[in-house]
């Protein structure tokens, strides 16, 4: 009996170190977590919460309960179905000039040349400018009157006077994705350069043995290799141009005649100047549905591939 005591007093010493790192663990976390659900999980709740009422800032003290209503208002409106097709007009552009100019660059960083580094440090400054700032750059390139687009297209012979860009309907949104597509571009070739580094050399080696050639190497050993990253750039891409505000709001502030009227920006006029908060935060919840139903869609073809 005495044996049996010391070894079960053996046993509670030997687990009482674990059981005091994990309070100890708990205890230290739980300032994070704390603030984490005080500023992510709660404005996400309430926010949920709010898009219940017909909540209107310039009547606050009358904020009738409406359920769905918001919802079903939002969805049979046809403005919010014409800014779903510009919001997916535009994701679809972006996305796939990202992706053709990021695999070319990530193709080109990845061959040994000289001045690749100075090359390769360019390729980071569109990404480490804010977005503010990159819109306010385009903006001044864009201008009508001293921009720097204009005066080359007018050196080049192409136009015969200044011309309104962010004026014209059609050319509107092509301009916007520009702006986009080059302040994304350096991190989709990061992410794609990573997934080509690990391919194996032997590969190619082998490929180079059995009469491969370039074309023959690319299609049958890069291409496949790159899934991974085309499906992970194909993800944060998406979910980023879906929800893009700051360029519209930069750029042309919705315009001109409602052209680049997209999701983002139908949501801040909502919110922000009709100051129908009810209505703001069901289209907030829309978008973000549909861009976590496309992420969802995406990854699942992306394992199937896999």
């Amino acid at each position: 009996m005495p044996q049996m005591k010391m070894i079960s007093i053996k046993a509670l010493r030997a687990r009482m170190p674990s059981i005091y790192d994990q309070k100890s663990a708990m205890l230290l976390l739980a300032p994070m977590i704390a603030v984490l659900m005080l500023v992510a999980v709660f404005p996400v709740v309430y926010s949920f919460w709010i898009s219940l009422f017909d909540l209107k800032l310039t009547r606050p003290h009358r904020v009738p309960f409406v359920g769905w209503g918001n919802y079903v208002k939002i969805l049979q409106d046809p403005v919010f179905w014409e800014s779903v097709g510009r919001s997916a007009s535009f994701t679809v552009m972006s996305v796939i000039a990202i992706m053709l100019i990021a695999t070319l660059m990530a193709l080109l960083l990845n061959e040994r040349f000289r001045g690749r580094r100075i090359l390769s440090t360019i390729l980071l400054i569109p990404w480490a400018i804010p977005y503010v700032a990159n819109g306010l750059m385009w903006k001044w390139i864009y201008d009508s009157g001293y921009g720097a687009l204009n005066g080359l297209l007018l050196q080049l012979g192409l136009i015969d006077k200044y011309i309104v860009m962010l004026g014209d309907v059609n050319k509107t949104m092509a301009l916007i994705t520009n702006s986009f597509v080059w302040k994304e571009v350096p991190l989709a070739t990061i992410l794609l350069l990573v997934t080509l580094k690990s391919i194996r050399a032997d590969l190619y080696s082998a490929a180079m043995v059995d009469g491969a050639n370039v074309w023959q190497r690319f299609v049958h050993i890069t291409l496949p290799a790159l899934v991974p990253g085309f499906m992970l750039v194909m993800i944060y891409e998406s979910m980023m141009a879906i929800r893009h505000f700051d360029l519209f709001f930069i750029l042309t502030e919705g315009g001109p005649a409602d052209a680049s009227n997209v999701l983002a920006w139908q949501v801040y006029v909502e919110t922000f100047r009709k100051l129908s908060f009810g209505t703001g935060a069901a289209l907030a919840y829309i978008m973000a549905i549909i861009t976590f139903t496309l992420a969802y869609f995406i990854i699942r073809a992306a394992s199937r591939k896999l």
